[in-house]
């Protein structure tokens, strides 16, 4: 029995039990794929990360990220968290990169507080999506869509986006699609709320790759490059989101709840 180096850490997150939780693990070489899934499905968070030393030169590290139910494409939170474990013990670094499968390389620097994490920033289209918006249960002003399956939904305010009660079953049959939904916020620029059964997460709590997508959008909608953020979820989680060329930068704070070893 192997045992792996693992953290449980809460991103965007400025105090324990708040900010999305995920595993960090780093690992000596990738072990098959059906292993890491099932690693996934025993931390059930929203996702686990795996870590590889990167020989290739193009990072210093390999990312993988793994929900209950499958591997993602990309993964803000988990990123993130990842950073948070390599850099707290590297006193001496600014940042840290990291090679991935689908979403190239990506970085995560020390911030003014915090940490920031730099994800490709991904552009929508406006669009309509009936089935989903009969799975949401309220009519939104606007629609907007991407070939990558994020999906951005506009309503009129926060104490809408704090009522919606979709049908997760029913946003479930669409595939793995991000369904989410958005506003002007009250004590933030902007509030949202993300749902992802189709991946196994019901409600995720808050959500990098979603604002990856919100970023351009709400900086050509308020016509600047940076505003505040929060993820309305019942832990709930405040990021500070900046729009620089093709990169969507997302600042915040990170918590380290559990340091241990997973016995594999």
């Amino acid at each position: 029995m192997t045992k792996v180096l693992y953290w449980h850490v809460d991103a965007f997150a400025d105090r324990p039990f708040s900010g999305n939780q995920a595993a960090v693990m780093v690992l000596d070489a990738w072990p098959d794929d059906a292993v890491l899934q099932a690693i996934g499905a025993e931390n059930l968070f929203a996702e686990t990360a795996f870590l590889v030393r990167d020989e290739s030169g193009a990072a210093e590290w390999e990312l993988r990220w793994f929900t209950p139910e499958c591997e993602v494409r990309l993964c803000g939170h988990a990123t993130l968290a990842s950073g948070h474990v390599l850099l707290s013990g590297a006193a001496a670094l600014d940042q840290v990169r990291f090679a991935t499968r689908q979403a190239g390389v990506l970085v995560v620097r020390r911030a003014e507080r915090g940490y920031e994490v730099g994800l490709p920033a991904i552009p929508v289209e406006e669009g309509e999506f009936a089935e989903a918006v009969a799975a949401l249960g309220k009519r939104p002003s606007r629609i907007w869509r991407s070939p990558d399956r994020y999906n951005v939904f506009m309503f009129a305010n926060e104490d809408e986006i704090r009522a919606l009660s979709p049908d997760m079953r029913a946003l479930a049959t669409l595939g793995d699609h991000q369904f989410i939904c958005t506003a002007p916020g009250g004590a933030t620029d902007v509030v949202s709320r993300v749902f992802v059964p189709g991946a196994g997460v019901d409600e995720d709590s808050v959500t990098g790759s979603a604002h990856a997508a919100l970023t351009p959008l709400w900086a050509a909608l308020l016509g600047r490059d940076k505003f505040t953020a929060f993820q309305a979820s019942a832990r709930g989680g405040r990021l500070s989101c900046r729009l620089d060329g093709a990169t969507a930068w997302l600042g915040g704070d990170c918590v380290t709840v559990v340091e241990g070893t997973f016995a594999l």
